[in-house]
């Protein structure tokens, strides 16, 4: 790679296929046909390799006179990360800004920010100041001795704010998610299926938990505080859908309903899984970037770690940075099926012995 820059070359072009963007910033692609650089997550189509060459900074491609990507603007890169972390700041101090007021904050307009910090959280700033306060509400949950009390600290501004932030996302009422989910019912069956025995268990509210390989034991130690019992006919449909979805998990699945629980960070983590396309691949490191904290590769990996979610909220997306599979905590046999079948990185001489 031309400049200084401790980026392999090999590393760089396979992030650049990846649309990585935790590399943004970090080097630039030069395309000499077409005489552009671009950061190496732009969503232009990928150039041939023989006409591509790597630069450390933009300064370096336009010496040898490439222009910049009008597309992808790879030389805001710096300000656009000082922009976010100007507009979380912000958000963290309390005062519920605006997007109007964000956006005078960080001398952009109110649309062209929006995108910014979408592109480089995974989440709109209203979104984000959201998942923030749903985040405080949970610690406070655990520590406060009144539901309400701590329904105040996170800062909502009465007990029915909160219910309606959290309807279909904490799985459970304030009282429920204090008391460690005692008192809820799970229905489970287990399903014999191409990858495998599948264990798929739900609540009244949606799927609780997807796994191969695992039995009746092994859910009661997920949610040791409930009642657990096999599924009947009201969840039958519910668990054919699923098992459509295992099948064949390009498919959009999102209409099938989920009960999950979770810090705000992880649930975000479990929503930029599900808006990863069917067929890509992303790094922890893209991912961490995606959600704001590009040095988070390792939480970003606790939360996939804490997904009981399998397929549904696919982190089998989730690779390794230099392309290869990773870990799976049902096996890579499996994982390789999974993206084999949605044409994504699969290994296509990976032995069917499911």
């Amino acid at each position: 790679m031309t400049g200084e820059s401790n980026i392999h070359a090999n590393e760089a072009w396979a992030a650049v296929m990846r649309r990585d963007r935790s590399f943004d910033g970090r080097f630039v692609t030069g395309v000499l046909t077409t005489g552009i650089y671009c950061r190496p997550s732009c969503a232009a189509r990928h150039p041939l390799r023989e006409n591509v060459r790597f630069f450390a900074s933009g300064e370096e491609a336009r010496a040898i006179g490439l222009r910049a990507c009008k597309r992808c603007m790879p030389d805001d890169v710096a300000r656009d990360e000082a922009a976010v972390m100007a507009a979380i700041d912000a958000i963290k101090s309390g005062d519920k800004p605006t997007l109007e007021e964000l956006a005078k904050i960080t001398d952009y307009s109110p649309s062209h920010f929006q995108r910014v910090f979408k592109r480089a959280t995974g989440l709109s700033p209203a979104a984000y100041a959201r998942a923030l306060r749903e985040e405080r509400a949970k610690d406070a949950l655990v520590e406060a001795d009144r539901v309400t009390d701590a329904i105040y600290d996170a800062g909502y501004e009465a007990p029915s704010r909160f219910y309606e932030a959290m309807e279909g996302k904490m799985g459970m009422s304030a009282s429920d998610w204090k008391n460690g989910g005692a008192g809820r019912v799970i229905h489970y069956e287990i399903i014999a299926t191409t990858l495998g025995d599948m264990l798929i268990a739900a609540s009244e509210k949606g799927v609780c938990c997807l796994s191969f390989n695992e039995g009746e034991g092994d859910l009661r130690a997920r949610f040791p505080n409930a009642e657990v019992s096999l599924g009947g006919d009201e969840f039958r449909e519910l668990f054919e859908q699923v098992t459509r979805a295992v099948e064949e998990p390009a498919l959009d699945n999102s209409h099938i309903p989920l009960d999950v629980k979770g810090t705000a960070f992880q649930q975000r983590c479990w929503q930029a899984l599900r808006e990863i396309p069917a067929g890509e691949t992303r790094s922890y490191g893209e991912l961490a970037a995606a959600l704001g904290k590009p040095s988070a590769s390792r939480a970003v990996g606790g939360a996939n770690g804490a997904n009981n979610i399998a397929v549904l909220i696919p982190c089998h997306r989730v690779i390794q940075a230099d392309g290869s599979l990773g870990g799976y905590a049902y096996g890579t046999k499996i994982k390789a099926e999974l993206l084999k079948r949605e044409g994504g990185q699969g290994d296509a001489d990976e032995p069917e012995l499911f």
